[in-house]
């Protein structure tokens, strides 16, 4: 069937649809009109709406790809042919759904936001400031050196924040070690903390990092409450500044300097080198750069 005929057809039916929702479902007036929409967009792309292919779904998604739409409208405008197809086939009205082999698009896998080169120096000279001032109480003097030892430790091994606020002071005899590199900076202001730590008396704990929290050591929630403060005082944007964004930042710096793939997943601590090729837009940015800086071509005019 195709034609106007058709088209009456479709029609009827996606009123019957709409119907059902708002009766058996209780969907809104905006959910109606959000199938509605979705619905006859698919409508226009294939000849026929109640009798469309398998085929035919596969190259509207795609053809939703190629158009800019986000993965989750993509999945939105899935959703809605799938319970539109499955209606069609609880009232016998089609014996397939061609819905069914459909995968749902996946969302793209993003990066919360980067911290730049300078951001990161202006956020632990801000640390290291605050940790100079006149006139603190040795409590303060000793928070203040704990968080730029963190600072350190983070931004020289971009280590999970876990991993990070859950550090002992030494591993002894048949503990897993696990190596990592630490610069000059971070060694340093450890050594601060540490000393600073010994000179107020305080017990002795198997924690880097000790406090009087249930586990015995700095909370994860107290370094990042921490950390949006001394971004405040650096001027940075400290709604959107985590122990993770750090952990990014630290990533895509080494990238950016040429580091191998592979090295920054080890670093990382990941299993899978997929999960470490969400930064390869750093390796992207970095090879157009050397074309352009040292292609002989690279200022012709066209």
């Amino acid at each position: 069937m195709s034609g106007p005929a058709s088209r009456t057809r479709d029609a009827a039916l996606l009123e019957a649809f709409l119907e059902m929702l708002a009766a058996e479902r209780g969907a809104s007036a905006n959910t109606l009109a959000a199938y509605r929409r979705d619905l006859a967009d698919f409508r226009e792309q294939v000849a026929t709406l109640s009798s469309a292919s398998a085929a035919e779904l596969r190259n509207y998604l795609t053809s939703l790809s190629r158009r800019g739409l986000a993965a989750s409208s993509q999945a939105r405008r899935l959703s809605a042919l799938r319970q539109f197809f499955r209606f069609l086939v609880a009232e016998g009205l089609r014996a397939d759904d061609p819905s069914a082999t459909a995968e749902r698009p996946k969302p793209r896998r993003s990066l919360p936001r980067l911290l730049s080169v300078a951001e990161v120096d202006r956020l632990l000279s801000a640390a290291h400031e605050q940790a100079r001032v006149e006139g603190l109480t040795p409590t303060r003097r000793l928070a203040a050196l704990r968080l730029v030892a963190l600072l350190e430790l983070l931004y020289a091994t971009g280590l999970r924040v876990s991993e990070l606020v859950s550090l002992p002071q030494s591993v002894g005899k048949g503990g897993r070690e696990r190596l990592v590199p630490l610069n000059n900076a971070a060694l340093k202001a450890v050594a601060d903390y540490r000393a600073d730590y010994a000179m107020l008396e305080r017990p002795q704990s198997k924690w880097l990092f000790p406090t009087d929290s249930a586990d015995g050591h700095l909370t994860r929630q107290a370094f990042a409450r921490d950390l949006k403060t001394v971004a405040a005082f650096a001027g940075l944007n400290a709604a959107k500044l985590s122990p993770h964004v750090l952990r990014h930042a630290f990533a895509t710096h080494l990238l950016s300097g040429g580091a191998d793939l592979r090295a920054v997943q080890t670093l990382l601590g990941h299993a899978d080198i997929s999960t470490t090729q969400i930064y390869t837009h750093v390796l992207d940015e970095r090879l157009r750069q050397l074309v352009n800086e040292h292609h002989p071509l690279a200022d012709a005019e066209p």
